[in-house]
């Protein structure tokens, strides 16, 4: 196995065998980013395969200021909304006047990871979007709006209906579990 640094010089050197061994060691990691952006597998893959491009591409500037696999997931996340911002006029964004939220917050423990991707993934697109920058990226509100061209209320909005619906979803799948006394997992 290549040390970091190796992998790093052989894929600006453009060594064919570094370039797989990066890939190989990143795939897998940088695949649940990008199903965390995507609606289905095939999308993800698409994004995760022109997210390696980019970082093939991108690597000779690469400064070490950061860990490689953070410069990588930041690219992959890039990458994601770059995508979405072609599609992204065909579901727009609007402020969310009012929203009930339940005054309890809600443990996940016990959902699997994938049920909890599959619940982010069915979210409407600008939801989705918003609480995968909000959520899991933590970039601010206001660096979402600035990202994807919209006001910060309405990403706090979109974050709002977001969790409100992850929130009732995990509400019905528990419900199931106390009445069906079974796993979906």
């Amino acid at each position: 196995m290549l040390s970091e640094n190796e992998l790093i010089e052989g894929c600006r050197k453009g060594d064919r065998g570094a370039q797989r061994a990066l890939y190989d060691f990143y795939c897998r990691k940088m695949m649940v980013v990008c199903l965390r952006y995507s609606k289905a597998t095939p999308e993800a893959e698409d994004i995760l395969q022109e997210g390696f491009v980019k970082v093939f591409q991108a690597i000779g500037n690469f400064r070490g200021e950061s860990k490689l696999e953070t410069w990588i997931t930041r690219i992959m996340v890039n990458t994601a909304l770059n995508a979405k911002r072609k599609k992204l006029y065909l579901f727009p964004m609007v402020d969310i006047e009012e929203t009930n939220l339940p005054e309890e917050e809600m443990s996940i423990s016990g959902i699997h990871f994938t049920q909890l991707l599959e619940m982010i993934q069915a979210l409407p697109q600008g939801c989705q979007i918003v609480f995968n920058l909000f959520a899991i990226e933590g970039f601010s509100h206001k660096e979402i709006a600035e990202q994807l061209g919209i006001s910060e209320g309405t990403s706090k909005s979109q974050f709002a209906r977001a969790k409100s619906l992850l929130q009732q979803r995990l509400l019905n799948e528990s419900t199931y579990y106390e009445r069906y006394g079974e796993s979906k997992v």
